[in-house]
């Protein structure tokens, strides 16, 4: 879990695609209003989820704290607030977010973020 956090921290994509399996559970409710948020299921399109993030937003007004950090064997769970700013439009974004991980033989098997997604489309949407 802290190597994911680190390389998240500094938009390492290579050390996330070596953290991310092969196949990955991944979930996050899709919306068409949301450039970044689409299926993905293979390490490199988990890892660039990331990089396309940091591209459809303003990196300068990304923030993100955990207050909660669970851990039960292979499960991780992290909670939090989340908020940032969509370079296209200029509006913000934030609430809260709960991210489930699953790490099996040291690569993370299950990414399942649920997040304010209503707040997200909004800040999309012209």
């Amino acid at each position: 879990m802290q190597e994911f956090l680190a390389a998240r921290i500094a938009g390492d994509t290579g050390r996330l695609v070596q953290l991310f399996a092969d196949e990955v559970d991944w979930l996050l409710a899709e919306n068409p209003a949301v450039p970044w948020i689409r299926p993905r299921s293979t390490a490199a399109e988990c890892a660039a989820q990331f990089t396309e993030l940091t591209e459809y937003t303003v990196p300068e007004d990304a923030r993100a704290s955990v207050d909660t950090f669970l851990v039960d064997g292979k499960d991780a769970v992290l909670m939090g607030h989340l908020s940032g700013t969509v370079r296209a439009t200029g509006k913000s974004f934030e609430g809260p977010f709960a991210l489930r991980l699953t790490v099996e033989d040291g690569r993370i098997t299950r990414h399942h973020l649920y997040e304010n997604s209503l707040s997200i489309a909004e800040a999309c949407t012209p």
